[in-house]
């Protein structure tokens, strides 16, 4: 064997060792969508059972003061969850902080 088939072996071997460490980490880390999946089931068991979290306090400072749209994009950052399902989320929020008052 050549220097030049021995450096595509090692080279291959190594390209081969890394994929397969690669395709290893992507299995033992579950994704944005898994993840956000086991959020929404969450959120439903605790709707049904009567479980209220509590409330981001940057997200009820942002509606206070009028900022919607700061608001969602608070909301999105603490939880990860869409812009759908972020607006939603907080209208609910609004809506109890006005039924509050």
């Amino acid at each position: 064997m050549d220097p030049f088939e021995a450096s595509l072996l090692v080279i291959a071997t190594i390209g081969s060792i890394a994929a397969a460490v690669g395709a290893w980490f992507q299995d033992r880390n579950p994704s944005a969508a898994q993840l956000a999946a086991v959020q929404r089931k969450l959120d439903l068991v605790m709707d049904h059972l009567g479980i209220v979290a509590p409330e981001d306090p940057e997200v009820i400072r942002h509606l206070e003061k009028g900022q919607m749209i700061h608001a969602v994009r608070a909301y999105r950052k603490q939880t990860g969850v869409s812009l759908v399902e972020a607006k939603q989320a907080v209208d609910r929020i609004a809506a109890k902080l006005h039924a509050e008052r």
